[in-house]
């Protein structure tokens, strides 16, 4: 098996099949490890937005996509307490104007396929122990399901792994507990009661969520809460596990989940992940590592952008780095082109990153969230408003 490549992609998830994809096009020898085998559920709101639509028919998979995903989703909504709101999403470009909802296990195996397809190399599953360097060249090893370990080596390394999972590259460093800890939740319900083609987001105490219609008229119901909060629902339903012990709390407190889920079946189990670090983190880091999805920086998920700045980065970081290959692939630009990549990103996701923080705390908030119910219930446009300066029709990419 060839060890030496141009570049190496540890993570396989949106994130990281884009950037194969993308380089793997521009000709490049592109290596890519992904520590679980495909298909695989994932915790996610799995709501993608219009503006990927053209990325995702750009990438070779559009077709694909428009086969398997959900309908339409044109309709935004509020649930929380007794109420449900709605109101129209914002439109985008024809002919993709609203986003659709597809399940991770299909999404992340048609991109990972789409790259192999292109000659980039995967090794999965596979999961890197240690990254090294020797001179110019970032060395990985990797160890395999045979726990057989390969060396590969590349002068262009991108880390696209989840940010909950440690850094081989970096010490990991232990974060004390803390009341406000977000764990997320999700699962897949067939039966539900929700309207094709309306994504109604959850405010209750301690937390935040969506729901959402999407492939194979599966339903989605995706949820963070705080620990605290979590600790409380446990506490009042202690023979619950804690997936179902938080949904308790959420129903208790949205007339609207209740409803959608009554007469629902669950599909498979829950996922479960936490706790999750929303925030801005580096792009580019000084040991010349480039950052693309969450381990750039994360959003909290009520504005359903994830997979936006997922797919987004990649490509903002890959035209970057095609302009920029024979100096880095002679081991050099890497700060020059990091620095690049690195504004191009803040522009493109810090305003986005800081306003999900601000929405995320504002529904976590009951006496916030009963405070703002009169007004949106006078002005239900205003959730059409929050959804536009969220990022739902903002093209980072401009392609037609």
């Amino acid at each position: 098996m060839r060890t030496d490549f141009d570049a190496i992609i540890v993570g396989g998830g949106p994130a990281g099949s884009t950037a194969a994809i993308l380089l793997a096009q521009a000709g490049w020898s592109v290596a890519l490890i992904e520590k679980q085998a495909f298909p695989r559920r994932k915790v996610c709101g799995e709501c993608i937005s219009a503006t990927n639509l053209p990325l995702l028919h750009a990438l070779g998979i559009g077709a694909a996509f428009d086969a398997l995903a959900g309908p339409e989703i044109r309709q935004v909504g509020l649930f929380a307490g007794d109420a449900s709101l709605i109101a129209p999403l914002p439109e985008f470009a024809a002919p993709h104007r609203w986003g659709r909802a597809l399940g991770r296990e299909h999404l992340d195996t048609l991109l990972l396929a789409r790259a192999a397809e292109l000659g980039a190399t995967i090794l999965q599953p596979s999961t890197v122990k240690r990254i090294e360097r020797d001179g110019a060249l970032h060395v990985c090893h990797a160890t395999g399901a045979d726990d057989e370990t390969v060396s590969l080596s590349a002068p262009v390394l991108i880390a696209a792994h989840g940010s909950w999972e440690p850094d081989p590259s970096q010490e990991t460093k232990h974060r004390p507990q803390r009341a406000s800890d977000l764990f997320a939740f999700k699962a897949n319900f067939n039966n539900a009661q929700l309207a094709a083609g309306l994504l109604p987001v959850l405010a209750f105490p301690g937390g935040y969520g969506g729901i959402v219609l999407g492939d194979h008229g599966r339903t989605t119901l995706a949820f963070c809460i705080r620990r605290d909060a979590l600790r409380e629902s446990r506490a009042r339903h202690p023979a619950r596990k804690a997936a179902l012990a938080a949904l308790a709390h959420v129903e208790a407190n949205s007339a609207g989940v209740r409803t959608v889920l009554n007469g629902a079946d669950l599909e498979a189990s829950w996922l479960s992940v936490g706790p999750i670090q929303p925030g801005i983190r580096a792009p580019y880091r000084d040991d010349g590592v480039f950052a693309i999805g969450n381990v750039a920086g994360e959003a909290h998920p009520i504005l359903g952008e994830g997979m936006s700045m997922a797919i987004q980065s990649a490509w903002l970081l890959c035209e970057r780095l095609v302009l920029g290959r024979d100096e880095l692939l002679a081991g050099s630009a890497h700060a020059k082109v990091g620095r690049d990549y690195a504004q191009a990103w803040r522009r493109s996701f810090v305003a986005r990153i800081r306003l999900a923080s601000a929405f995320a705390n504002l529904a976590m908030r009951p006496s916030t969230s009963a405070a703002l119910l009169p007004l949106l219930k006078l002005w239900p446009g205003l959730l059409t408003a929050g959804a536009r300066v969220g990022g739902k029709v903002r093209q980072v990419i401009p392609i037609a």
